[in-house]
Parts: C-alpha cells; sequence; structure tokens
C-alpha cells in the first residue's frame, strides 16, 4: 500500500506545461502519471553523461505537425542517433516540397482513389504531393549522387539528400536537413519500404552498380552502441526502427534509459506492443533500467512531453 495522496489536478491561468506535468505526477492516475514519469526519465537520460541517446519513430507522424516537434529535437542536438522507416523520408522531403492536407477518418476511400488522393488517418495526401513530386526531385539528385560514389550507406545516403536540399524554401523544416547539419546519423533499416527506395530502386534499373550497404549501417551503429558507456532511447510507435533499436542496445547488456509511447496492445504479441518489461527479459533493456510505457497517441504526447523538457532544459 502507498503512502503518496492522489491529489487533484487543480488548473490555473498561464501555467507552464512543466507545471501541468508536474500535476499529472501528482494525480497519481492512469497514463497522466505515465506522461510525467516518461519526462523525468528523458530529463535524467539527457543529463548523463556518456550516454547514447536513440530516437525511434515511424513515418506515419512525420505526415503531421509533430514532424515538427522531432526537427526541433535534431536541430537543438538532444538525441545523438536516429532509427525510422523509409516513409519518413518520403514525407520529410515530400513536404519541403509540397503540402499535406486535413482530411477525415470517415472520408469516402473510393472516391479519394478516383480523385488520385491517398489517406493517412486524416491526412489527405495528393498524388501530386507524395510520389509525382519524390520522382520529379529524387531522379536529378541520384544523377548527381551517381557521379560520386555507387555504393551507399542508409546514413550517407540519407545525409547527401538532407545536404541537397539546403536551398530548399522549407529546408528548416526538414528532419533530414538538420541530421545532416548536425551530423546525426539516421538509419534506416528497412530502406526499400517506401516510396524513397522504390525511386531508388527505379534509379537502378538503367544503374546496376548503384546499389545500398546496409552492412556499412551495422558497423556505424555496432561502433555508436560500443563507443559509450550508457545508452538509452525514446521509442515512438513500433515496426523495424523500434526493434533496430532496442536489438542493438542487447548487445552491450541493455538499454539504460527507455520510453516507449505507443497506442498498440501487447496480447497478440507484438512487437509493437510489447512493454518495456519484455524487452527486458531480452537484455534488450537492463534489469535495474528507468523505463516507462506511455500508452497513447504520440501526435498528442509527444508535444506536450518534449515541450515539458525543453523548459526543464
Amino acid at each position: 500500500m502507498g503512502n503518496i495522496p492522489v491529489k487533484d489536478i487543480q488548473l490555473k491561468k498561464g501555467i507552464s506545461t512543466n507545471e501541468l506535468i508536474k500535476k499529472l505526477f501528482n494525480s497519481g492516475g492512469f497514463t497522466a502519471k505515465k506522461v510525467a514519469v516518461g519526462v523525468d526519465i528523458l530529463e535524467n537520460m539527457i543529463k548523463e553523461k556518456n550516454c547514447l541517446k536513440f530516437l525511434s519513430f515511424p513515418a506515419c507522424i512525420c505526415a503531421t505537425g509533430t514532424r515538427g516537434v522531432i526537427k526541433e529535437l535534431l536541430k537543438r542536438k538532444i538525441f545523438d542517433v536516429v532509427i525510422t522507416t523509409a516513409g519518413t523520408l518520403d514525407h520529410d522531403l515530400a513536404r519541403t516540397w509540397e503540402n499535406y492536407y486535413h482530411g477525415s477518418f470517415f472520408a469516402d476511400d473510393k472516391e479519394l482513389h478516383k480523385r488520385g488522393i491517398n489517406r493517412l488517418g486524416n491526412i489527405f495526401i495528393p498524388n501530386e504531393c507524395y510520389g509525382k513530386i519524390l520522382e520529379k526531385k529524387m531522379q536529378p539528385i541520384l544523377n548527381e549522387l551517381y557521379k560520386s560514389k555507387k555504393k551507399w550507406s542508409t546514413k550517407d545516403l540519407v545525409w547527401e539528400f538532407g545536404k541537397e536540399i539546403k536551398n530548399e524554401e522549407n529546408h528548416e523544416d526538414s528532419i533530414i536537413y538538420w541530421g545532416w547539419k548536425n551530423k546525426i546519423p539516421i538509419f534506416v533499416p528497412g530502406i526499400t519500404d517506401g516510396a524513397f527506395g522504390s525511386q531508388i530502386w527505379m534509379y537502378y534499373q538503367e544503374h546496376k552498380d548503384f546499389t545500398f550497404d546496409l552492412l556499412k549501417d551495422e558497423q556505424e551503429l555496432s561502433d555508436l552502441v560500443f563507443g559509450f558507456k550508457k545508452s538509452g532511447a525514446l521509442i515512438i510507435g513500433g515496426g523495424i526502427s523500434k526493434h533496430h533499436t532496442i536489438w542493438w542496445n542487447q548487445f552491450k547488456g541493455g538499454l539504460d534509459h527507455a520510453v516507449y509511447i505507443t497506442t498498440a496492445v501487447e496480447y497478440d504479441g507484438s512487437l509493437s506492443g510489447a512493454k518495456t518489461r519484455e524487452a527486458i527479459s531480452w537484455g534488450k533493456i537492463k534489469e535495474k533500467a528507468n523505463n516507462v510505457t506511455i500508452d497513447g497517441d504520440a501526435t498528442v504526447l509527444l508535444p506536450l512531453i518534449i515541450s515539458a523538457l525543453f523548459e526543464r532544459m
């Protein structure tokens, strides 16, 4: 039985995000307290010396305004390594050149298809703002890159694209631009699973010596993981980016700090729904690690958590 009393949340005009987070903790209840615990863990992770800090996230949130939160984390050099999915490159580049639009979960998808509009949740993405603009812009860049090198790791290729868009009007909104600018490696283990990878496959049809060197990525990840005494991670969502992050950290004894944000459930055995405690059984998170799984939508929780974190810093 605990001895800390539950306190009601008392709201007032002009309350800061950090004050609100503290009130969520004192409220004692459910996801609210987990959010507050997550902010504490991230603050301690950032302050930890000789600690390699991972940021892992799926592509979908980059189609929303949450992209701006992730961009700011790279701009401020809060994290040392990013592991994400191919769709992040798709959306980040496409939105550098074109707009995505507000939509609805309840739109008529057959009608959208007839009109050449793709629906990502309640975001509308016209073909000309996605596949068509990526083909138009990427193929000339690939031509230039081909002249300098034929075999690329995903990290090196992403940095080159970040460099290539530096003169675009909206380049400072881009995640990969700040990855290149601040020399934060961005690894994409599932590079062919998206429009970015498909554009490279199309280029490969006429340039069979233009290929990926995925094992170079793995070697660099190995060097990074073993180059630091400790490690921590903010892992948003699941899938390959989540797994690759915890997979590599198991080889050094597991993460010392871990915050998961997920909407997935664990009863079906999915990796995406697996809680931090399951990763402890694999040695991917240390037994004594500071860790929490926060259940909820990252488009709501991430701006709240990072805003409080920035106030503390």
